[in-house]
């Protein structure tokens, strides 16, 4: 097996500043703390990074950086969503242009979908666009369209299709998906970071948890301990990694908590895209009191192996 895609992928905030354009000292920053810290790769204009609220040109702008500062350090996915098939196929040679490897497809969206097949057709004609790696990436909660396992089977018959990264939640189905793809190159990744380690224990390649870059040492421990089978020392991690994850769950905006809990590290501003709702004064210091209790924890859990 080769596979490309694997271990702790973070969907990384977009920082911006204040006429809401990249800020690229702060995002290369950024990128270097979390290579630096061990994460095994990017995930670049995802719904985390806010991919359809930046412009066009600074959505390109923010992967042109990210693919730049990573280099050959680790693999870049891109985020190259959007509401038709030929919309994100000018997506990817965009991508193309800027040295991406990895275009980042979901369904289509703000549109009334008929079936799975729709989907289907979507990535039969954009594999035969291009020749860069197709990751898919299963969001209903975005989309409206949880992709079903026969539709994933077929979908990864297609050149170039190379792995998904499931944020359904629907952890039966992800099941499925892990005996299907066991012992092939496909990467299967777990999206929803509240199942994470047991995803880990039962063959995935890995997850994409967007808190990831706050706390990177945790993070890639805890995946060495499920891709070790350890499975006590994982379930230990497990604890941890939904404490973490509470995080995003302190404001009204998900997106807020994440990009001012990333804020601390002192590379980024808190800022989001308008008109998402920001994070109040009272919301700051719960999360900087959850981040000192995870660290904390995290601490005693070393200490006590």
């Amino acid at each position: 097996m080769n596979k490309k895609y694997y271990g702790v992928i973070p969907p990384i905030i977009t920082p911006v500043d204040t006429h809401e354009n990249v800020d690229e000292t702060g995002f290369r920053s950024l990128i270097d703390h979390c290579i630096d810290g061990g994460l095994h790769g990017i995930f670049v204009a995802g719904s985390n990074g806010e991919c359809m609220a930046l412009t066009q040109k600074e959505r390109d702008n923010a992967i042109r950086i990210a693919v730049d500062q990573s280099g050959s350090r680790v693999p870049v996915m891109a985020g190259v969503m959007d509401s038709s098939t030929r919309r994100v196929i000018d997506n990817i040679k965009k991508l193309e242009q800027l040295g991406g490897k990895c275009a980042v497809i979901t369904s289509i969206f703000y549109a009334r979908h008929t079936s799975q097949n729709e989907t289907i057709r979507h990535f039969e004609q954009i594999s035969k666009e291009t020749n860069i790696d197709l990751m898919v990436y299963n969001i209903p909660m975005f989309t409206n369209l949880d992709l079903t396992v026969n539709t994933m089977k077929e979908i990864a018959k297609f050149d170039r299709v190379v792995g998904i990264k499931d944020s359904s939640g629907n952890f039966a189905a992800f099941q499925q998906l892990l005996t299907y793809f066991a012992d092939t190159d496909f990467s299967v990744l777990q999206g929803t970071t509240a199942y994470a380690m047991v995803s880990m224990l039962l063959g995935a390649d890995g997850f994409v948890p967007s808190i990831a870059p706050v706390f990177p040492q945790l993070f890639v421990e805890a995946f060495e301990a499920g891709r070790s089978n350890n499975i006590e020392l994982a379930m230990k991690y497990d604890v941890l990694l939904r404490e973490t994850s509470k995080i995003l769950g302190m404001t009204k905006n998900a997106t807020s908590a994440n990009k001012f809990a990333i804020s601390t590290l002192g590379y980024t501003d808190k800022r989001v895209i308008a008109p998402q709702d920001s994070i109040l004064p009272e919301e700051e210091n719960n999360i900087i009191a959850k981040i000192a209790e995870v660290e904390k924890m995290h601490v005693a859990l070393k200490a006590s192996l």
